[in-house]
């Protein structure tokens, strides 16, 4: 009989049960009037004297643990069956639980594709894997140049001809290839340098171009422009700086500083002390790359403009290390504006 009860406390212990009809059957398996328990209280009568008190001490337990078994069940039945219900109630309070946030360079994105659609600009996007003419020939980028070098640019499978873009310009050879002017748009997208990963720098970065082409687009237009957007992005007190640059695609080029949002001017270490912060490199685009479009750059001018959405971000929010964007941690990006 011990051997028995032994067994019947294993048992006791491995119960399952999906649905109340299994529950129930259990119940009458083991604690019904013709059950197993009982049957074993019916022989408890033939055990001897000696073992009476060891035998009648071990069956009660054995009836105990299955009844707690048996609730155990129940209760995880009843909680079950009250999700379910739950799920299907229409009736029940909505549930505001945390949805998520966006990422912040998708709120800079979306914000600098506003600002610049509210003057009239378009968003046109183009292939991540480029041919040599569309990402540097095109541009006016010269066979030696740098920019061409593996150790800046990704190329697929070693074809010289064929990398992973490094700028949105080549959105803008296929725009102008495409288009007659006039043209007002802005090329937001992933780009791809082959860098070390550091605070300031990735392999993956995001950038925003932009670009007018139409008669008589002087280089104040362009001023202009950017100014505005200044303002809009960071403040209405927001001051700007242009300074002589080079690029091969623009001619004259400038790069644009904006009065330091942090330190307002006064000088801190993100300004370096100088009161004035580096956001974007712009310039009238250059006849070359007017004529290798198809335009003719005697009866059309424009300008060009280009910005990386992570730094803008960074100036934006403060952030002060690039990799923070790449790194998906809920308790960075939970800071930003709700989705």
């Amino acid at each position: 009989m011990k051997e028995k009860i032994d067994a019947l406390f294993a048992q006791a212990q491995e119960m399952t049960a999906e649905t109340a009809a299994e529950l129930e059957a259990l119940k009458v398996k083991y604690l019904g009037r013709k059950g197993i328990v009982q049957e074993l209280f019916q022989d408890f009568k033939n055990v001897s004297a000696e073992e009476k008190r060891e035998m009648g001490q071990r069956l009660n337990e054995l009836k105990d643990a299955i009844q707690v078994g048996l609730d155990a069940l129940k209760e995880r039945l009843e909680s079950k069956t009250s999700q379910s219900d739950a799920t299907n109630d229409l009736t029940l309070p909505v549930d505001f639980s945390d949805l998520g946030a966006r990422h912040p360079l998708s709120i800079v994105r979306n914000q600098i594709c506003t600002i610049f659609g509210n003057i009239g600009y378009t968003v046109a996007e183009g292939p991540e894997i480029e041919d040599d003419w569309h990402n540097f020939s095109a541009l006016n980028f010269p066979p030696e140049h740098p920019a061409r070098d593996m150790q800046d640019t990704f190329f697929i499978e070693k074809d010289p001809d064929i990398a992973l873009r490094t700028h949105t310009s080549s959105v803008q050879i296929r725009t102008m290839e495409r288009n007659k002017p006039p043209i007002r748009s802005i090329f937001p997208g992933r780009v791809y340098r082959n860098e070390a990963i550091s605070a300031r720098a990735h392999c993956l970065f995001h950038q925003v171009e932009g670009l007018y082409i139409d008669e008589n687009v002087s280089f104040a237009d362009l001023k202009q422009t950017l100014f505005y957007f200044a303002k809009e992005m960071f403040s209405s007190d927001t001051k700007i700086r242009l300074r002589p640059s080079y690029f091969p695609f623009t001619e004259p080029s400038a790069e644009m500083d904006i009065s330091c949002n942090i330190c307002g001017g006064k000088g801190c270490n993100i300004c370096k002390g100088t009161g004035w912060v580096e956001i974007l490199g712009c310039g009238m685009v250059d006849p070359n790359v007017l004529e290798n479009c198809g335009i003719d750059s005697k009866k059309y001018t424009g300008f060009a403009f280009g910005m990386g959405i992570e730094r803008i971000t960074m100036l934006k929010y403060q952030v002060n290390d690039l990799r923070l964007f790449f790194e998906n941690d809920l308790r960075f990006l939970k800071q930003f504006e709700k989705a």
